[in-house]
């Protein structure tokens, strides 16, 4: 009987360590598995934790202080996020459109974490774009629509809405003066089949046929983003027309060109003259009373939203496709306001 006990007692403990190697065999499958796919999520991990991001920010032009104010909104958000790295691009002018397209192209090779532009086309940069987003790259759009629907959020202001209270404005000024509402108003625009002033010009003009339906507009003279050719195209609507009573220039290079006319002929009491955006001598012709009022855009707030929007993008959060960044009237009255002083020259708030 004792040995029947013994024997079964052999059996059962060889199969208890049979059925123990059994399921160590069992395991070690599974706990590989699991150790591949915690390695395979590392790097996933890893990219979600980037100690740096790569943006590259590329304006239409590095002419043009209204671009530079852009660039110090952008670098701004940058210092303000030590996880951000900016580095800003541009061509020397807005007409030279092939230029930019060259820089977007080289910034995509180089495969940045995102790019925020100000596309001076809306065609031309659109392959580049969509060839970026179909890389991962997040695409923020600023200032100027592109025909593309892949880009995660655009930023501009609403130029048609502006537009109308540049008309809205010179009007005003128009009455105050107690010039009659007939004659002729000026239009200079800084570049042809551009859709942002092509917007501007749109809502000037609606607006003004509303307010005073008499008044013809002559228009507009394209200038390629020239401040001479900007005094030119003045000069010769001057001396073309006898009755001019007004100008509206769509950019800041064109409202240079304007009120150095406006100045040079002293016209301040005889014409009103209303421009877009602002930089230095913009400034002084609005303290002169050259231009009456200028419209501004935020420029700044472009640069450092767009950023912003990029890294919100890249943390995984849903964005709005359209962004109003917003238009104001500034006037002799109203510049040296401090919220309106920092609209008219973001250089004060560099950091």
């Amino acid at each position: 009987m004792k040995k029947v006990l013994s024997i079964l007692l052999i059996v059962l403990m060889v199969g208890l360590i049979l059925a123990g190697c059994s399921s160590k065999q069992a395991q070690q499958p599974a706990q590989q598995e699991q150790a591949q796919q915690q390695q395979q999520s590392q790097p996933q991990q890893e990219q979600a934790k980037k100690d740096k991001y790569e943006f590259a920010v590329i304006v239409k032009a590095t002419d043009s202080d209204f671009w530079q104010y852009v660039l110090i909104g952008a670098n701004n958000a940058a210092k303000d996020n030590p996880a951000i790295h900016v580095t800003t691009y541009g061509p020397p002018s807005e007409a030279d459109i092939d230029k930019q397209v060259s820089i977007l192209e080289n910034v995509v090779n180089q495969k940045p974490d995102a790019i925020v532009i100000a596309s001076t086309s809306s065609d031309a940069t659109v392959p580049a774009l969509e060839k970026a987003h179909d890389q991962g790259i997040k695409i923020i759009t600023i200032d100027n629509k592109v025909k593309t629907d892949k880009i995660d959020s655009f930023l501009a202001t609403d130029n048609i809405e502006a537009g109308g209270k540049a008309a809205q404005k010179l009007v005003d000024e128009l009455k105050a003066k107690g010039i009659p509402l007939k004659g002729k108003v000026g239009i200079i625009s800084a570049m042809a089949g551009v859709q942002v002033l092509i917007d501007r010009d749109k809502g000037f003009t609606d607006k003004l046929k509303e307010l005073a339906p008499d008044i013809q507009i002559v228009g507009p003279r394209y200038v390629d983003n020239d401040v001479l050719k900007a005094v030119s195209a003045a000069e010769n609507i001057l001396t073309a027309n006898k009755d001019v009573i007004g100008f509206f220039a769509d950019n800041n290079m064109t409202g240079d060109g304007l009120s150095r006319v406006i100045t040079e002929r002293k016209l301040q009491d005889k014409v009103v003259a209303v421009a877009f955006d602002s930089d230095p001598e913009e400034i002084k012709a609005l303290e002169s009373g050259a231009l009456k009022a200028l419209i501004l855009q935020d420029p700044y707030g472009m640069g450092y939203k767009g950023v912003m929007s990029a890294y919100d993008a890249l943390q995984g959060k849903t964005l709005e496709k359209y962004i109003n960044t917003g238009s104001t009237v500034v006037t002799k009255e109203n510049m040296n306001q401090q919220e309106i002083k920092e609209l008219l020259d973001p250089t004060l708030k560099k950091k």
